[in-house]
């Protein structure tokens, strides 16, 4: 495998004037000026001292300035490591704290997060203004405060933090091999190619957005449109707009179809649009009927881990196929089920497996063998056909009343009611047993009420799966991805519960 650079110095020579980039800032960036502006930034940074195996973290949202950035690193042979600059500060210590990087970037000019964490950061802050980078982003703002760098792991590319870490926190080591390896497998699976528009609207800051987005476009030479939240109207938009691929997690494919609805629309009404795939979280199967009427295309479905580079199995299916598996492993990857695990966990082996956790030598043994599986944590069943199901989280199963509760499942169940955006359900210990608690996200003026769902999932769940409680809620708490943080509901919700 190559290092990541390589693939942007690839289309550098072959197809210089090719657009690479855009973003919500204005830029339009050809390959040519991407790695021209990569280059520059990457002088800047041997100046300050940063050289193979130091870490460089990029506090930020989506933009091109970010990918210049990254790309920096790593013609440096540095370790990038991405952080969304909507975390706190607190949140920001703390990975600060360990991943100790020699540099930090502050994306300024497309972020105002990262503008004010830029001013709050200690020790002298070096600006590097429009006129240093190629005289197209804005600012970027430079944090230097260490002074020694760090001997080893050179091999690794990225340290990527995972949402909702609480305590110390776990950074995944991703090789340029594993991170090369995602980008390819995401692009030839896509079928990405120079006539493609690809959006971007995951986070670059996530494995998602990161390999099976920008590395995938930039591998295929597809050009890629970076925009730095979801919003909602705004993507509904740009997706009417010549996008061509569109990946996201069922969360945001939700909120665009309720949008469609306020706006008196039942399809999206795209020419462009060819492929759409869903990820992170599972795949309700009458959404996915939904899903595919409001697209006008296949939802193709995929299964992975930022501990697994994005991909580890996917769907290659046509319109209407009823098929909610997560698809057979992707080529080079191998997939296991462990049944001595209650439910049957997941395992997977392959180049798409991280080399571990930074400076977690303990956790790391935790999930990789000596053999190279890697211990996903969920829950999933192979079917005849090599077809990977899953069935939940290992920490997530409910069992209720001696019986095990999928909470996939009952999401299913209250997702079939039309007035139901999205849901989340829980366990919580209660009496030496555990509940069954449902999270549910209603449209705006909505009058759905607890007793209605209650009525509703009668005949859909069996008397053990039906929630004892339901929270209802115009929003429910989520990462910068869209997928609902599961940790944080009953803390969020904790004064409508008993």
């Amino acid at each position: 495998m190559p290092s990541v650079y390589d693939l942007l110095a690839h289309q550098v020579a072959t197809r210089p004037d090719a657009l690479a980039v855009e973003d919500a800032t204005g830029a339009h960036l050809t390959y040519a000026q991407l790695g021209a502006a990569a280059d520059e930034i990457a002088e800047v940074l041997s100046g300050k001292g940063i050289a193979q195996g130091d870490r460089v973290m990029i506090v930020s949202e989506n933009c091109a300035a970010k990918v210049a950035a990254l790309f920096a690193t790593w013609l440096l042979g540095a370790i990038a490591v991405p952080i969304n600059a909507r975390q706190t500060p607190a949140e920001l210590a703390r990975v600060d704290a360990h991943a100790e990087p020699k540099a930090v970037f502050f994306t300024t000019q497309v972020s105002p997060d990262a503008a004010k964490h830029s001013i709050t950061a200690q020790n002298e802050i070096a600006d590097i203004d429009a006129g240093t980078i190629s005289g197209i982003w804005g600012e970027l703002a430079l944090h230097c405060p260490r002074g020694d760098s760090f001997a080893g792991d050179e091999d690794v590319a990225v340290l990527l933090y995972t949402t909702g870490t609480t305590g110390d926190p776990k950074g995944v080591m991703l090789t340029h091999s594993n991170v090369c390896f995602g980008g390819r497998t995401s692009a030839e699976l896509r079928g990405m190619t120079h006539d493609d528009l690809i959006y971007g609207v995951l986070p670059t800051t996530h494995v998602f957005g990161l390999c099976s987005v920008v590395v995938a476009a930039i591998h295929a030479g597809a050009p890629v449109r970076l925009v730095p939240r979801f919003v909602v109207a705004d993507v509904f938009d740009a997706l009417r707009d010549g996008i061509t691929l569109f990946s996201a997690v069922p969360q945001m494919h939700a909120l665009l179809m309720a949008h469609a609805k306020t706006l008196g629309l039942s399809d999206l009404g795209s020419d462009t649009l060819r492929y759409v795939s869903s990820g992170a979280a599972p795949l309700d199967p009458t959404w996915k009927r939904e899903a595919e009427v409001f697209y006008g295309v296949a939802i193709q479905n995929g299964y992975g881990m930022t501990e697994s580079t994005a991909g580890t199995a996917a769907t290659r299916n046509r319109i209407g196929d009823p098929d909610t598996s997560v698809g057979p492993a992707l080529p080079g990857i191998k997939i296991a089920i462990d049944e001595a695990i209650p439910g049957g966990e997941v395992l997977t082996r392959g180049p798409h497996v991280m080399k571990g956790y930074f400076r977690n030598p303990d956790e790391t043994a935790k999930v990789l063998d000596t053999d190279g599986w890697l211990r996903t944590g969920d829950l999933g069943q192979i079917d005849a056909e090599g077809k990977l199901h899953i069935l939940g989280r290992a920490k997530e199963l409910i069992i209720h009343g001696g019986f095990n509760v999928f909470p996939p499942e009952v999401e299913a169940a209250l997702n079939d009611h039309p007035d139901v955006v999205q849901a989340a359900v829980v366990g919580r210990a209660k009496d030496g047993d555990e509940e069954v608690l449902a999270f549910v996200q209603l449209p705006n003026g909505s009058a759905l009420s607890e007793e209605d769902l209650r009525a509703f999932v009668k005949d859909r769940l069996a008397g053990y799966k039906r929630p004892s409680r339901y929270v209802l809620a115009q929003s429910l708490p989520a990462a910068p991805t869209g997928k609902i943080l599961k940790h944080k509901l009953i803390e969020t919700f904790s004064d409508q519960l008993d």
